[in-house]
C-alpha cells in the first residue's frame, strides 16, 4: 500500500540509473545520506546510464517511485520523442529511447526471465523481429471520462498515472487514419448528449475498414446516433454500438460491414468481429507467421495441433505448409472457433479443423487430444500454457515451437518442458510487436528428448 503523495518529502533528489524495469522504468537506489539509502526506486522517464534529478511520487514496502525532473547527464541512447503527449499519456513509455536499444533491452529481458524463473538457457538467440515502429497499432481501447474542471470529454489512453485519462490530441502508434483523429474523436462525445455514460470506444482495423465500438451505459437517444453516423460518413469509419455484453454489440446503421485482413504469403484473408482478438501490428504478425512456420518446418503428410488458435492466424497459413497433411486448431472462445471455422471455407483449405475446449481445464474427454500428431504450436494469453502442457502427449511429438506475450510464463513453461520433460530449448528470440512500449513479446523452439 503506498503512503499518500502529501506525506512523501518532495525536495528533488540525483540518481545514478543503473537499469531498466519490466515496466520501461529506469531502475536506481537511493544514494548514502538519503533517509532510504539503498532501496530501489522506479523513475519513470530515466534510462539505463543516466544522472538525474527526480522527485519521489510513491513509497512502499519494498521500493520507491519518482518521477525524472531534470536530465543531469544523459544516455547516449536518448532519442527526442516523436509524440507530443510523451511522459503525460502512458500508452508508450520508451519513445526517448533509441529504437534499435529497445529490442535490445526487451531480447535481455527475455534472457534473464528463462535463466531466472525457467533455469534454462536458448542454444541459440533468434534475431530479433522488427515491423513497423509507427502508426502500426490496429487495435486497442480509448478510455473516454468527462472532466468538468477542464470543460471536455478526454478521449485516450491512461496517464502513467492510471487513475486519469491522457489529454492527448493524436497519436503516433495508432494507425494514422484513427492515430490523429483523436481530437476529433473528443470533440465528438463532447458534443453527446451521453458523453458521461461513454466509458470507452474500442478500435480495430481492418486492411480496408476500420471500426469503431462505444460502449454506453444509457440507451443513446436519436440526435446523438445522427451525430455518430454523420462523424462515420463524413471520416470512413464504421460505428458499433455496445450497450452490454460482449453478444450485444450491433452496428449503428444497417448491416454491419465485413472486417478482414489479408496474409498475401499465404494467400489468406482473415475475416474477423469487432471485439475479437488479431495481432496488433500487421507487419510483425506476418514476419511472426513466416518465423514460426520456418521453425516448426511442417512436412508435407504431417498432423500439427494449434493451441489458443483463435481466429486461425497460424492454423491457416500451417495447413497451407501442411499440404496433405492435418491442421487442428484448439481455442477456448466458442466464437472465434466458430469463425476461425467460416474462414477455413473461405480460403478453401479443407486440412484445418477447430475445436473449442478451455485449455486450462481438464481436457481428458476431449478427442483430438487422443490423436497423435507430428509438431506443436501454441500461442497463450499472459498467463502461459502450464497447465495443458501437463497434459499433452509429448511423447512422439518431433517439435514445439511457443510464441509468447509474456516472458515470466514462457520462462516458467520453458523450465518444465526443458527440466521436467527432458526437452531442448533449440532457440528463443524476441519480435517487436509493440514498439515504443516495455511489451516483450517472444518465439520459442524445443526439440524432443534424444532417444536412447
Amino acid at each position: 500500500m503506498t503512503d499518500s503523495v502529501a506525506r512523501l518529502d518532495q525536495t528533488p533528489k540525483t540518481v545514478s540509473i543503473v537499469d531498466l524495469s519490466l515496466d520501461g522504468r529506469g531502475v536506481a537506489r537511493w544514494p548514502e545520506g538519503h533517509a532510504n539509502a539503498g532501496k530501489a526506486v522506479f523513475v519513470s522517464g530515466a534510462l539505463p546510464g543516466e544522472t538525474v534529478s527526480v522527485q519521489q511520487t510513491a513509497r512502499s514496502r519494498h521500493f520507491d517511485e519518482a518521477k525524472t525532473l531534470e536530465v543531469i547527464e544523459a544516455s547516449p541512447d536518448r532519442v527526442e520523442p516523436r509524440c507530443p503527449h510523451f511522459g503525460t499519456c502512458g500508452g508508450c513509455v520508451l519513445q526517448h529511447f533509441a529504437e534499435e536499444r529497445q529490442i535490445e533491452s526487451k531480447q535481455r529481458v527475455l534472457l534473464e526471465n528463462l535463466q531466472r524463473i525457467g533455469h534454462v538457457a536458448p542454444q541459440s538467440v533468434l534475431p530479433p523481429l522488427r515491423g513497423d515502429s509507427w502508426g502500426y497499432r490496429r487495435k486497442g481501447r480509448f478510455s473516454v471520462r468527462r472532466v468538468e474542471k477542464k470543460d471536455k470529454t478526454l478521449v485516450g489512453f491512461r496517464e502513467q498515472d492510471p487513475r486519469f485519462v491522457a489529454d492527448i490530441g493524436e497519436c503516433h502508434v495508432v494507425v494514422p487514419q484513427l492515430g490523429f483523429k483523436v481530437a476529433a474523436l473528443g470533440a465528438l462525445v463532447d458534443g453527446l448528449d451521453a458523453r458521461r455514460d461513454i466509458p470507452q470506444i474500442e478500435f480495430i482495423a481492418g486492411d480496408a475498414q476500420i471500426a469503431l465500438v462505444f460502449r454506453h451505459l444509457q440507451p443513446l437517444s436519436d440526435a446523438d446516433k445522427a451525430k455518430l453516423a454523420a462523424f462515420a460518413e463524413a471520416e470512413g469509419f464504421s460505428i458499433f454500438l455496445q450497450p452490454g455484453g460482449i453478444d450485444s454489440v450491433h452496428p449503428l446503421t444497417g448491416d454491419a460491414p465485413q472486417l478482414s485482413f489479408r496474409l498475401p504469403q499465404w494467400d489468406i484473408e482473415l475475416m474477423f468481429r469487432p471485439l475479437d482478438f488479431i495481432q496488433v501490428n500487421a507487419k510483425l504478425n506476418e514476419a511472426m507467421i513466416a518465423r514460426a512456420l520456418e521453425l516448426l518446418d511442417v512436412q508435407p503428410g504431417e498432423r500439427v495441433l494449434d493451441l489458443f488458435c483463435g481466429l486461425g492466424n497460424f492454423t491457416l497459413p500451417l495447413a497451407r505448409a501442411a499440404g496433405d497433411g492435418e491442421v487442428v486448431g484448439v481455442e477456448g472462445d466458442a466464437g472465434l472457433v466458430q469463425r476461425a471455422r467460416a474462414n477455413a471455407a473461405h480460403n478453401g483449405l479443407g486440412n484445418a479443423t477447430f475445436h473449442a475446449a478451455d485449455l486450462v481445464q481438464d481436457l481428458a474427454a476431449q478427442p483430438w487430444l487422443k490423436a497423435g500428431f507430428d509438431k506443436l504450436l501454441l500461442d497463450p494469453a499472459r498467463s502461459g500454457a502450464i497447465e495443458v502442457l501437463k497434459q499433452l502427449p509429448l511423447k512422439g511429438l518431433k517439435r514445439i515451437v511457443y510464441v509468447s506475450c509474456h516472458p515470466g510464463s514462457l520462462a516458467r513453461d520453458a523450465g518444465f518442458l526443458v527440466n521436467d520433460a527432458g526437452w531442448t530449448l533449440r532457440e528463443a528470440g524476441v519480435m517487436d510487436m509493440f514498439p515504443h512500449t516495455a511489451h516483450v513479446e517472444s518465439i520459442a523452439v524445443f526439440d524432443p528428448p534424444k532417444k536412447r
